[in-house]
C-alpha cells in the first residue's frame, strides 16, 4: 500500500501538475512563422513543391511559394524545412482515445474507467499529436468524457489532435460492461431520442454499429436525424448485411475491411457501394488485422517500443504489456489468419467502386498503438496498391470533405495551420511519416 501512495505522489508531481500549470497557460499560435527551404505536399495531388516557403501568421496560413518568390517577413519565427519533406497536418478518421493497445477489453473497461478521462486520453492524445495526426474522429467513447477531452485540447490545455467526436455508439444491443458508450436502441423513436441527445450534447458525428440488428426504420429514424443537424453517420461494416443496410439507410461512410473470413464482398454489396460512390467514404482500418501476424512472426520486439513505456504511468505500463505477452492466446485475433489472406481481394474489391479512400487506424485496439499506427495503415495502403499521392490525399484532403472542413487537409493561402514536416520523402517510402520532425496546429508549434 506504501509503495502505492508513493507511486500516486509521483504521478500526481510528474504528470497532473504539468497537465495543471498547462490549463493555466493554454497553447498559443506564434504570431508569424515560416516554415523555409523544403519540399511541399500541399495535399491537392499536384507535383509536389520544392524549396518551399510557407508564412503563418496567427493560426492560418498566409502565404505559399518558392524561395526568392514569397518574402519571409523579418518579424517570423523561421523554422528551417531544407531536406525534408512538408505536408498538410495528417487526419486520422478512426481512433479510440479511451483505449491504449491493451489485449484484455472487459479487463481495461473495469479497471481504468475513472482514469479514462483524466490520464489515458489525454496520454493518446498527446502520441498521435506527435505522430504527426492534427485532426482525428474518435468513433466510441463515454460522451462526458470525450466532450470534455476535446474541449481541453480546444483550449490549448492539452496537447492533442483537433477531436471530432461521436460519443457514444448507436446499437441494438449493448454488452454490459460497455453500456455506457454504446447506447441500445429499441424502435424508432427511441433511435430519433437518442440521436437528439448526443447532438444536443454536442456530437460532432453519430456512429452506429451491428446495424444489421436494426431494423431499417430505426437506422434511418438515426440518419435522417443526424442530417437534419448538419451532422454525418458512420457505419461498422464488418458484415456483408452491415454494409447493405448502412448503404440503404444513407450513411455517409462505413467502416472496416469485412470481419467475416469469406474470400470477397458479394456483387451486390459491390453495386450498392458503386451506386453511391460520388457520396459514400471508405475507411478500411486494415493494417491493425496485418499487424497481427507481423508482430507474432516477424517483429515481436515491435511491443517493447520504449514510447510505450515513456508514455504510460509505470502500473498501466506493465499491465497493457503484460497482457500482450502471448499474442496467438488472444481471442481478439483468432480469426485473423484466416482473415488475411482475403484482405487485398477486399481492399481492391472496394477500391474498384469508386467508393472514397479515407484513413483511419483503430488505434487504440490490442497491438495498434497510437503513436505507430497512422504512418502503418498508409504504408499499407500503399503496399496494396495505392499510388504514395493518394494515400496522403486520404489521410488529408479527403477527410477535410468528409468533415465539410474546406479549411483543413491542404497547405494554402487562408487554411487553418495544420502542417507536419518529416525526415524523409513519403512519396517513395511512407515509412518517413513515422519521422516527424515539426508538428504545427492551428499555428502553435508543438514539435
Amino acid at each position: 500500500m506504501r509503495g502505492k501512495v508513493v507511486f500516486g505522489i509521483v504521478w500526481v508531481s510528474l504528470v497532473a501538475a504539468p497537465l495543471a500549470a498547462a490549463a493555466q497557460a493554454p497553447a498559443k499560435a506564434e504570431s508569424v512563422l515560416a516554415l523555409v527551404g523544403g519540399r511541399l505536399i500541399d495535399g491537392y495531388g499536384g507535383p509536389p513543391l520544392e524549396n518551399s516557403v510557407i508564412v503563418v501568421r496567427g493560426n492560418r496560413i498566409e502565404a505559399v511559394g518558392r524561395q526568392g518568390e514569397v518574402a519571409v517577413p523579418p518579424e517570423a519565427r523561421v523554422i528551417s524545412t531544407e531536406g525534408h519533406t512538408v505536408l498538410p497536418g495528417l487526419m486520422d478518421m478512426h481512433v479510440h482515445l479511451m483505449i491504449v493497445g491493451h489485449a484484455d477489453y472487459d479487463h481495461w473497461f473495469r479497471t481504468y474507467r475513472d482514469r479514462w478521462r483524466e490520464v489515458i486520453m489525454p496520454i493518446a492524445a498527446r502520441e498521435l499529436l506527435l505522430a504527426g495526426v492534427t485532426t482525428v474522429r474518435d468513433v466510441g467513447a463515454p460522451l462526458e468524457d470525450i466532450l470534455a477531452v476535446r474541449e481541453r485540447i480546444a483550449r490549448g490545455e492539452i496537447p492533442g489532435p483537433r477531436v471530432i467526436a461521436s460519443g457514444p455508439f448507436l446499437q441494438k444491443k449493448a454488452p454490459p460492461l460497455e453500456a455506457e458508450f454504446c447506447w441500445e436502441v429499441h424502435g424508432a423513436e427511441d433511435a430519433r431520442a437518442k440521436t437528439k441527445r448526443l447532438i444536443d450534447a454536442g456530437v460532432d458525428m453519430i456512429k452506429v454499429i451491428d446495424q444489421d440488428q436494426m431494423t431499417l426504420e430505426e437506422l434511418k429514424a438515426i440518419v435522417e436525424t443526424a442530417h437534419a443537424a448538419g451532422l454525418h453517420v458512420t457505419a461498422h461494416a464488418h458484415r456483408n448485411e452491415e454494409i447493405r443496410q448502412g448503404v440503404r439507410a444513407g450513411v455517409d461512410s462505413i467502416e472496416h475491411t469485412g470481419l467475416a473470413t469469406q474470400p470477397g464482398y458479394p456483387d451486390d454489396v459491390l453495386a450498392m457501394v458503386r451506386e453511391r460512390n460520388a457520396t459514400l467514404y471508405w475507411c478500411p482500418t486494415i493494417e491493425g488485422l496485418y499487424l497481427y501476424p507481423y508482430t507474432v512472426d516477424e517483429f515481436p520486439e515491435r511491443l517493447d517500443d520504449p514510447r510505450l513505456k515513456s508514455d504510460l504511468p509505470p502500473a498501466i505500463y506493465e499491465d497493457v504489456r503484460r497482457s500482450l505477452e502471448h499474442p496467438e492466446r488472444m481471442a481478439y485475433f483468432q480469426l485473423v489468419r484466416r482473415r488475411v489472406p482475403t484482405l487485398a481481394q477486399k481492399f481492391q474489391q472496394m477500391r474498384s467502386t469508386g467508393v472514397t479512400l479515407i484513413t483511419g487506424t483503430d488505434s487504440g485496439i490490442p497491438m495498434n498503438f497510437h503513436f505507430d499506427s497512422t504512418w502503418r495503415e498508409l504504408d499499407t495502403f500503399v503496399r496494396l496498391g495505392v499510388s504514395p499521392m493518394d494515400a496522403i490525399r486520404a489521410a488529408t484532403f479527403w477527410p477535410a470533405k468528409l468533415l465539410k472542413r474546406d479549411d483543413l487537409g491542404t497547405v494554402a493561402p487562408g487554411k487553418l495551420a495544420d502542417i507536419i514536416v518529416v525526415d524523409g520523402d513519403p512519396l517513395r517510402s511512407m515509412e518517413a511519416l513515422r519521422h516527424v520532425v515539426h508538428v504545427i496546429k492551428d499555428g502553435v508549434v508543438y514539435k
